[in-house]
């Protein structure tokens, strides 16, 4: 895995080009610049690492466009040492971009291939995040409770169980929408019993996939 200047000098174009689309926070911008995003993606596509854009990855997943990682993770508000349960592992991008932004990164990956390869990847890269192969719609309870929670499929609905496991002032980031297009909606909750939302706009993610689907291959 080699990381050069020019994958670099990328790096520092698509950070300017996400600053300039609205994305503020300082921290979400310096982990952009740092993860070599080209590292997820298969050596014949290295041309596109550093373009704004979805990618695939096999397995009916895609690699976020790096806006969106961004603008997710500004909306988690990180703070160093954070503990923060990612749903959906895919990649393995977003958990990077979490753990540069000091989180501690609890992830959950319900397709069995994306996990084995995420968690060789993020091994070989330095990095040490809690993965799990398992049903990202139950959250991981053991580990509960969160101060943080990031969606990175779209859900049809908000699934209760995460909420449970949020702190009191925790942050859920998650897209809903039953179709392919879903809103941006962020959840802090305030009490055991009030919840604010707010809907942050529209994106386009794979979707989340219930129990009844899980890959157990």
């Amino acid at each position: 895995m080699k990381d050069n200047y020019k994958h670099q000098g990328l790096r520092k174009k698509l950070v300017e080009h996400i600053r300039e689309k609205g994305i503020i926070d300082e921290n979400v911008l310096t982990a952009i610049e740092k993860v070599p995003r080209h590292f997820f993606m298969d050596s014949s596509f290295l041309e596109f690492a550093y373009q704004d854009k979805p990618f695939p990855i096999g397995d009916g997943q895609t690699i976020s466009q790096p806006y969106t990682v961004a603008f997710q993770s500004e909306l988690l508000k990180i703070k160093k040492g954070d503990k923060v349960l990612e749903v959906g592992t895919g990649s393995g991008y977003q958990t990077c971009i979490l753990l540069e932004m000091g989180a501690k990164v609890f992830t959950i990956e319900r397709i069995k291939a994306l996990y084995h390869k995420s968690k060789t990847l993020l091994a070989q890269m330095g990095y040490t995040p809690k993965m799990f192969f398992g049903d990202g719609y139950k959250g991981l309870s053991a580990f509960a409770p969160f101060d943080k929670i990031i969606v990175t499929a779209g859900a049809p609905i908000i699934p209760n169980d995460l909420i449970q496991q949020l702190t009191i002032g925790g942050i859920l980031v998650i897209p809903v929408g039953a179709n392919d297009l879903q809103i941006m909606t962020v959840l802090t909750k305030i009490s055991e019993n009030d919840i604010d939302k707010k809907e942050m706009g529209y994106f386009r993610f794979v979707p989340l996939l219930e129990d009844k689907h899980f890959d157990k291959k």
